[in-house]
């Protein structure tokens, strides 16, 4: 903190700011200082936020603020549930807030300045889609864009001019000395035809050697549209060679698959090729972007020295340090906080690193595949070649896969058929059953009939009389005596017999219609059958996708009714918050004073003061701390000193006091051997 103060301190003390601040002098500045100071920083960057805070509200200073930082793409330090207490402290003026806020300012300030100018010209106006039906407004709008792309476009060579390093001066020395060029070749030209004019039949040499020129220049033309065409070729060769491959996959993929797996196949396809997309490919084209824009700028750049090289290597050995001591500097500041979290990032980098590991396998894979598909291809070329044995071809293979597919689904659509013959029949013999069932009542019917009119026994008279009649041509031919007999008895039962057809001629008309009538109603019977089978089995399917979209609509109502229930309990939350909002502007407002005092703002007033009043003391004690600092410091030295004179002093009485028993012991050890 006391690093980043310092070089917000040495950054205001120069151009353009001359704000001559201390340490000190710049961090008393109260909250509306601060304001003010970031407010003229702002309007370093954009003049048009050069402005006064004590002219506008304090709403519209922090409204104002926010609205440029965004634009400037600043992020609050802290997680996403601190930009509340970002917007609250830039509203107070905050020091651990505006701090930070200067500190970025001011390392950045000239990319910043340009950052500001685009946006007054790239910031694009949101139109509403009503207003972009009407042709006015939309041909308004699509001028607008394209007067913004003429604008990027413009910018961008304008940067690259000046990145290339050209000047007026260095392009008014390359004129000049092409000038000079152009005249000593016009020089040379000069004595050249004067030379060539002494020559017999010059023109005509000169003729000769310009349509020389002409040709080559054709000729270089010409293999150049070859070079041209070949590659061309190349291309058109390896485009149908891949259009090959694809097809052969696509066909392969269509013989053998089922609609199921092919849209699983898609599916999978489609979500690598979007993770390339959106994911994989735009990031190597920014990190490609920036390689390439260092590197231009490295080129544009005019030839280093070793001198430059030693002075960037100190340089990016500084900022490397600085850099470390930032990092180490954050981990003290943030470590309770970002411990929470560190173990998901770390799961969260993991898995993105495999993610991108497990695309570039696959990408790979696909490669390999298709030059294995090349090789097999080769392979197969060969083998036709040698004339070996015919093998089926991948082709060949799909065909007859393909035939015997086709023989299957003949062989079940003839099963079928057999199948449906077989119920048929089944049913004709029913029908058969039935109609004799219908036959045998129909005559005990004509029976009861018969009985019923006084003509029982007709068909058996009937037949009787066939029998009858039979008997009478052989007995006829037999007996010719009984002829007469024979007739008159044939008349007689004739006239019996025509007398009972003329009874019985309205009953067996009826029993025609009877049965005509259950014909058709038999036919219609079938008909109908016909027809309720097919309804059936329409109302069953549509009876399926409505019970589908039935369930799809009770998932989306659960959804609705979830999300209504969570609305409202946001909806009530922000009621409670607009409650209590309006509770401490009522407080604020109140012209009680004991009311007021309970508004948190004046309590949170009244700590800022305590805690202001608490850190001017603790700067009136560290300033007593470094003005005792240096006597204390040297009377701690002396008492180091006086130790370390004292600890010496023990050290050589112990030396000698040991040197003293030594001596004594000798001495002692000298008088033994004396009385010995």
């Amino acid at each position: 903190m006391g690093d980043q103060i310092q070089f917000i301190v040495e950054k205001l003390n120069q151009e353009p700011f001359r704000k001559k601040y201390n340490l000190i002098s710049f961090d008393s500045l109260e909250s509306l200082q601060l304001l003010q100071l970031l407010s003229d920083v702002l309007g370093e960057i954009d003049p048009k936020h050069a402005v006064d805070i004590r002219e506008e509200l304090p709403e519209q200073t922090a409204k104002r603020m926010l609205n440029l930082l965004g634009i400037l793409k600043y992020k609050p330090p802290g997680t996403v549930s601190d930009l509340s207490a970002f917007r609250q402290g830039l509203v107070t003026g905050s020091k651990t807030v505006i701090h930070p806020v200067l500190h970025w300012l001011l390392q950045r300030t000239s990319e910043l300045r340009t950052r500001a100018y685009l946006a007054r010209f790239l910031v694009k106006l949101e139109v509403p889609a009503e207003f972009l039906q009407d042709d006015t407004v939309a041909d308004f709008n699509k001028q607008y864009e394209e007067l913004m792309e003429a604008f990027k476009n413009l910018h961008k060579e304008h940067e690259q001019l000046k990145i290339s390093g050209l000047s007026t001066a260095e392009i008014r020395r390359d004129i000049g000395a092409m000038e000079e060029e152009k005249d000593q070749l016009a020089k040379r030209v000069e004595r050249l035809k004067k030379r060539v004019e002494t020559v017999q039949n010059h023109q005509r040499m000169l003729e000769i050697a310009r349509q020389l020129r002409l040709e080559k220049e054709r000729e270089e033309s010409l293999a150049q549209q070859k070079q041209e065409q070949k590659s061309q070729l190349f291309h058109a060769e390896q485009k149908l060679q891949r259009a090959q491959v694809q097809l052969k996959e696509m066909q392969h993929m269509v013989a053998d698959s089922k609609p199921e797996s092919l849209m699983k196949k898609l599916e999978e396809e489609m979500n690598f090729n979007s993770y390339l997309v959106t994911e994989k490919i735009p990031r190597e084209m920014e990190s490609k972007k920036t390689s390439v824009y260092f590197l231009q700028k490295v080129v544009a750049e005019p030839a280093m020295t070793q001198a430059d090289l030693t002075a960037l290597e100190s340089e990016r050995d500084e900022v490397n340090a600085e850099i470390n001591q930032l990092i180490e500097k954050r981990m003290i500041k943030y470590e309770p906080t970002d411990s929470k979290f560190s173990m998901y990032r770390q799961q969260a980098s993991i898995i993105s690193r495999k993610k991108e590991a497990k695309a570039e396998e696959l990408q790979a894979a696909k490669e390999e595949m298709s030059s294995l598909e090349r090789q097999m291809e080769q392979k197969s070329s060969q083998a036709q070649e040698l004339e070996g044995s015919e093998v089926l071809t991948e082709d060949e293979f799909k065909q007859y896969v393909s035939k015997l597919r086709s023989k299957n689904t003949f062989y079940k659509k003839k099963r079928l058929e057999v199948a449906e013959i077989t119920a048929e029949y089944g049913i004709l013999q029913r029908t058969e059953e039935l109609l004799r069932q219908r036959h045998e009542a129909i005559q005990q019917q004509l029976q009861a009939i018969e009985e019923k009119k006084g003509i029982s026994g007709y068909s058996y008279t009937q037949e009787e009389l066939e029998r009858v009649s039979a008997v009478k041509s052989e007995m006829d031919e037999v007996k010719g005596q009984t002829l007469d007999n024979m007739s008159e008895m044939v008349k007689k039962l004739n006239a019996m017999v025509a007398e009972k057809k003329a009874s019985l001629a309205p009953v067996i008309k009826e029993l025609r219609q009877l049965r005509q009538s259950c014909q058709e109603l038999t036919q219609e019977c079938d008909e109908k059958k016909i027809q309720y089978d097919s309804c059936a089995a329409g109302l069953e399917t549509n009876r399926s996708a409505l019970e589908q979209e039935v369930k799809g609509l009770l998932e989306e109502c659960a959804q609705e009714e979830s999300n209504y229930h969570y609305i409202n309990c946001m909806k009530r939350s922000l009621e409670i918050q607009l409650q209590r909002a309006r509770e401490e502007m009522k407080a604020y407002m109140s012209p009680d004073p004991q009311e007021r005092r309970r508004a948190v703002r004046e309590q949170y007033t009244r700590i800022i003061l305590e805690q202001e009043n608490l850190g001017k003391k603790l700067r009136e004690k560290q300033k007593v701390v470094r003005e005792s600092h240096g006597p204390n410091m040297k009377q701690m030295k002396m008492w180091q000193d006086f130790e370390q004179l004292m600890e010496c002093k023990r050290e050589c009485f112990l030396k000698q006091q040991n040197q003293a028993t030594i001596g004594q012991v000798i001495q002692e050890g000298g008088k033994d051997r004396l009385v010995l």
